[in-house]
């Protein structure tokens, strides 16, 4: 019998229709295939589906929120796969409001879970811009960063404890909550970020942190990316771990935004060429003083030249806005080559000089810089010039693309920071990555997946 056929008799009220929304991916690269959709209910059903696929050697992909960028969650060739669905597994199993804990399922949106935190009184800090639709398991899988890395770390450093299933339906039951544990292998970490290649996560426990009793933001003006890396120096250094997030901000942005919308209320007359949003979350003090006197010590050191400072919760929020609708305005300009890269931050501003010079050796661009300086991740996106048709330009594509690459790596960096591997960067992974490590890689995927059913072709080559 085939997959299908079996799963039909098995477990037919885990079926549903292969809709639209499962085969696209937020850019339109790719389309996927499927011969069907699978939504489990719970891990053992999960299993079933698993143990059945492996019998009949049929590929695996797991879905999450469907927000990933790299085209992991969508299979263009090959055998059509089952198309694995985590939408039916939201529930939290577990909140433990004294330790700070919480067990969640895979399925559960990231903008829910905060809620919950937040009603206990606690936060999960994990936060980017598709929080409203992006799944835990989803974010796991694929090590997810967002805003505030720099003072609360990966998605990674978030989570306590994994259950998940390997590919021949084996349950990982690694729940525990504790914080010391040294009884063999630490199976956590190889299967966050391991984007559904190695088991499929079904639930997490999460760390929880406190609510910070005041929050606070301001947008600081600097004439450049090395002052900016001074700036956040500073605010490091008299604000502490206060510091929740540092994003920096190119003028391109702002124009954009103006360009072709969303319409939001722009703190500067003129926009700067470059600015830093710095978040701010204390225990005690007040943001909007210590974001004074961190501007008041930068301007006499000439590292800033302007600022606003949120006066209230709803200002705050209106800064964000700007910052977290720039790649919304990205999409509606519509990239030549868009890149999630991380480079050491002391080498950003050096990176940040040689890039456009490198790319003006293939044609006139526009460039959208921006992202979390603070861990060294950046958004680094390329674009036709204004008034030129998009067509004429998408044969440079490959060309921006190699040309950025090659100059992360020649700068020690890495060409996926927070997006992961996916198909998209399966080639920069073999070029750019390390041949031990890939070849441990491999060893570790036919270790755990011997018939390659889950997610083939994604991160590894499905013919190394």
């Amino acid at each position: 019998m085939t997959c299908l056929s079996r799963l039909t008799a098995e477990m037919p009220h885990v079926l549903r229709d292969v809709e639209d929304r499962y085969l696209e991916e937020p850019r339109g690269h790719w389309r996927g295939q499927a011969l069907a959709v699978a939504a489990p209910t719970t891990t053992q059903e999960v299993a079933q589906i698993l143990r059945i696929a492996n019998d009949t050697q049929t590929p695996i992909i797991p879905y999450s929120g469907g927000t990933g960028l790299v085209g992991g969650q969508v299979m263009e060739t090959g055998n059509p796969p089952i198309l694995l669905t985590m939408e039916r597994m939201t529930a939290v199993r577990a909140m433990d409001a004294q330790a700070g804990t919480m067990v969640v399922e895979a399925g559960a949106i990231l903008e829910n879970v905060h809620g919950v935190a937040e009603a206990e009184g606690w936060i999960f800090p994990l936060a980017l811009a598709s929080q409203g639709s992006a799944r835990i398991g989803g974010l796991l899988a694929t090590n997810a960063g967002g805003v505030n890395v720099i003072r609360y770390g990966n998605a990674r450093d978030l989570v306590l404890g994994i259950e998940a299933v390997l590919a021949d339906g084996t349950v990982i039951n690694g729940l525990s909550a504790l914080r010391k544990n040294n009884m063999g292998y630490d199976l956590r970490h190889l299967l966050i970020g391991s984007e559904g290649t190695l088991g499929v996560i079904t639930a997490a426990t999460l760390r929880l942190f406190p609510t910070p009793s005041a929050t606070g933001a301001g947008l600081m003006t600097v004439p450049s990316p090395q002052a900016a890396l001074d700036l956040l120096r500073l605010a490091q250094s008299r604000i502490g771990e206060g510091v929740s997030a540092f994003e920096l901000i190119n003028k391109t942005g702002f124009d954009f935004l103006a360009e072709v919308g969303p319409d939001l209320r722009i703190p500067f007359d003129e926009p700067p060429e470059w600015s830093c949003l710095i978040d701010l979350g204390l225990s005690h003090g007040t943001p909007a003083d210590a974001l004074e006197s961190l501007f008041e010590e930068a301007f006499e050191a000439g590292i800033v030249t302007d600022g606003v400072v949120a006066q209230s919760e709803a200002q705050r929020k209106e800064m964000w806005a700007v910052r977290e609708n720039i790649p919304e305005a990205n999409r509606r300009i519509g990239s030549v080559s868009s890149h999630d890269i991380a480079v050491p931050v002391a080498r950003l501003p050096a990176f940040i000089a040689e890039a456009p010079k490198r790319l003006a050796e293939i044609n006139d661009f526009r460039i959208n810089c921006f992202g979390h300086l603070g861990d060294g991740n950046l958004h680094y996106n390329v674009f036709r010039p204004k008034g030129e048709a998009r067509d004429a330009f998408a044969g440079y594509r490959s060309a921006v693309k190699t040309c950025v690459h090659e100059l992360v790596h020649e700068f020690g960096g890495s060409v996926s920071a927070e997006h992961g591997i996916g198909r998209m960067k399966v080639a920069d992974l073999e070029r750019f990555g390390d041949p031990g490590k890939l070849s441990a890689m491999r060893l570790i995927k036919r270790a755990l997946d011997p018939q390659n059913i889950l997610n083939p072709g994604a991160v590894l080559r499905a013919d190394p």
